[in-house]
């Protein structure tokens, strides 16, 4: 027979609601009795009904997780990351897709509103204000979106598509081209405003082509339109996009660095697994979900069941965080980026010292911090020769 309440209170000597208020609400409990309660359950193997906790204390302890695509690379470790988080604080984690949907974004949180405590919203495509709105039917934090007045994890991605746009000026880009996403994407307004700002600060001229879906076939699409548009550079919405417009210019006979710099965003692992890799804007997909789930819990979720529905929340005094969370971003510079039309000519490096002109190489030797090519410093080899070039 299964362990019940009754025969961890009849062996830790407690009554039977002591040791309900143990695991509902142990800050309720004397810190000794509690350490003796938890022990005999444990010892007895004794596993509290969540269904029975939740009438009791108005918490189901299970949280949704609304993505945009569950298909996107980016999401998984997201989703993996808040899924140990809320594991970690006995929280249980419901996923949803909503396909790019915004629809069925406000279908899925009425949905979960009723089953969870709270509802974690990633790159939503609602309208701010419809958002705002669900905020009163329960709790919600907002990933990778900013809602004025509600809980934000947002990705500093202004100051990756600045970092890529000076990245690509410096390597001599004067035409670059933006790729944007979705047009109701908060990331593809951000990365617009920066890139323009950018561009503007380093004497180049961008070019939006978008709005456009944020995925490798979209990325492919558009391929013709960057070759006829006569850009040196594309900073794509994301590395899904960057990677399909590299296959296409390639269909194209486009060669990428060589005539195209491409440079994506979000890092994802199919980024270093591309010819060339990609080099893209690194965005914390993990310390985003981590931190989303301990901003949800920070919030004061235990109103009773009964009382959910719209205003509910602010009816009942529950305490709701506006906090915003921005997670840095960072540049990672690999091999799908080279010299542009405008890029200063490189010094012929100089010629050794010492009585050996072959250069042989031993412990210690200098090399180069660049991925595209090994400089040689022996005679008659090109700084840009093929990294299969024989040395002389």
């Amino acid at each position: 027979m299964p362990v019940t309440i009754r025969d961890v209170a009849r062996a830790s000597g407690v009554h039977i609601s002591t040791v309900s208020r143990t695991f509902s609400a142990p800050h309720l409990v004397n810190p000794d009795t509690r350490v003796r309660v938890l022990a005999c359950a444990e010892d007895l193997g004794y596993r509290p009904n969540r269904a029975a906790r939740a009438l009791i204390t108005g918490r189901t302890h299970n949280i949704g997780l609304i993505i945009a695509d569950i298909a996107n690379p980016f999401f998984p470790p997201l989703i993996k990351a808040a899924e140990s988080q809320a594991r970690h604080r006995d929280y249980h984690v419901f996923v949803a897709d909503t396909n790019e949907d915004p629809a069925a974004e406000e279908e899925l949180v009425h949905a979960l509103a009723k089953q969870v405590d709270g509802v974690l919203l990633c790159s939503p495509r609602m309208s701010n204000s419809l958002i705002e709105q669900l905020s009163r039917e329960v709790a919600l934090v907002v990933v990778n979106r900013q809602v004025t007045g509600l809980p934000c994890v947002l990705m500093d991605v202004g100051r990756g598509a600045r970092s890529a746009i000076e990245h690509l000026v410096g390597l001599g880009h004067r035409h670059i081209a933006l790729l944007g996403g979705p047009r109701s994407s908060w990331t593809n307004r951000e990365m617009r405003r920066a890139a323009g700002t950018a561009a503007r600060a380093g004497g180049a001229e961008l070019t939006v082509l978008g709005p456009n879906a944020p995925t490798e076939t979209g990325g492919a699409a558009v391929a013709e339109q960057v070759r006829r548009s006569g850009v040196s550079a594309v900073l794509a919405y994301n590395d899904l996009m960057a990677i399909g417009l590299i296959e296409g210019l390639d269909a194209l006979g486009v060669r990428v660095p060589g005539e195209v710099s491409v440079v994506g965003v979000d890092d994802i692992t199919l980024s270093r697994l591309t010819r060339p890799k990609l080099t893209t804007v690194a965005t914390p997909a993990g310390a985003a979900g981590r931190t989303a789930v301990d901003m949800l819990l920070q919030q004061d979720i235990e109103s009773p069941r009964g009382a959910r529905g719209p205003g509910a929340g602010t009816a009942l005094g529950v305490r709701r965080t506006t906090a915003q969370v921005m997670l840095q971003t960072d540049l990672v510079i690999r091999d799908s980026t080279g010299p542009g039309p405008h890029a200063r000519p490189v010094r012929p490096p100089a010629a050794p010292k010492g009585p050996d002109p072959h250069c042989p190489a031993g412990p210690g030797a200098p090399t180069t911090a660049s991925g595209d090519a090994v400089a040689s410093s022996c005679q008659g080899v090109s700084a840009h020769a093929p990294r299969n070039a024989p040395h002389h």
